[in-house]
């Protein structure tokens, strides 16, 4: 059985522990709800562009015409990775990473093969873990999240599409966390590159649209502006998630603490009072020695 001492050392170190726990569950509960708010309020602005781009592709021929709707020969591959800057937030990062490697295996088996899959790490946690492996990495966006707004997002989404366009790239995919509530994450691997026509062939041939100032300008003009506003809605579903599953984290870890508060305190009890115990029965058998002289 441990010593008194060093069962209230360690109900000390448990304390302080379930303080971090505790703050730091405080302050990712504070920037969840900002976070949370700007991912929904993004969301149906996103949608709605979406559906309009969808609809568009009822002209196939201007559709098809546009750089970034290139279907190429898939020779080289770029894969946006969005994870955090720090850990303590579950298994948030490591879903992520997974997610990634199971893409690769997937899809672009061969291609990573030859080193034609190329990473672009938006989080401190992606870009460690593909630099430990020696895997191509592209860009240096890694503490994006620090200060996180739509002209921090734009440098890394003209990057990708300008490297899709100029063919330095075939496809481009994108993997992240979608925000769904405080305690629950869903994996996303989206093609991001090129951009694939969404309506059915019914709803195509059962509609008509007239454009102005015509069809080109408005294609060439909201597939770029589509583009930016889908990437910029992941990083705000990857922040939101990230804080969600921190605080989820913090709360567990807390109520551990908890627990194990209770049982330290119970073996420190029990400690003393076997301890109580020797003393008094030190006491008795020297009271019964003497009374024996």
């Amino acid at each position: 059985m441990p010593s008194l001492k060093e069962v209230r050392n360690r109900i000390r170190s448990v304390q302080s522990t379930q303080q971090i726990t505790k703050a730091m569950k405080m302050v990712a509960a504070a920037k969840l709800r900002k976070a949370q708010d700007a991912t929904i309020q993004l969301r149906p602005y996103a949608s709605k562009l979406n559906e309009v781009l969808g609809n568009l592709t009822t002209n196939e021929e201007v559709f098809a015409e546009n750089p970034y709707t290139k279907v190429r020969e898939i020779k080289n591959v770029l894969i946006v990775v969005v994870t955090s800057d720090r850990g303590l937030c579950g298994p948030f990062n490591t879903n992520v990473l997974k997610g990634t490697i199971s893409l690769v295996n997937e899809k672009y088996a061969s291609q990573s093969q030859s080193g034609n899959v190329h990473y672009m790490c938006l989080g401190k946690k992606a870009l460690e873990f593909f630099t430990k492996r020696n895997q191509p990495i592209v860009g240096e966006y890694a503490t994006i999240f620090q200060k996180l707004s739509f002209d921090v997002a734009k440098p890394a989404v003209e990057m990708v599409m300008a490297d899709f366009v100029s063919g330095k790239y075939d496809v481009v995919e994108i993997v992240y966390n979608e925000f769904k509530n405080v305690a629950t994450q869903i994996i996303q691997k989206e093609q991001f590159l090129p951009v694939i026509p969404t309506v059915s062939d019914s709803k195509k041939s059962n509609t008509d649209y007239i454009f102005e100032p015509s069809a080109d300008y408005i294609v060439n003009d909201l597939i770029p502006k589509s583009l930016k506003i889908k990437f910029y809605k992941c990083l705000l579903e990857s922040n939101a998630s990230e804080h969600g599953a921190r605080m989820t984290a913090m709360d567990k870890a807390t109520e551990n603490a908890g627990e194990m508060l209770k049982d330290l305190k119970i073996t420190y009890n029990r400690s003393r009072q076997a301890s109580i115990t020797k003393e008094i029965l030190e006491i008795v058998g020297g009271a019964e020695a003497l009374a024996k002289k």
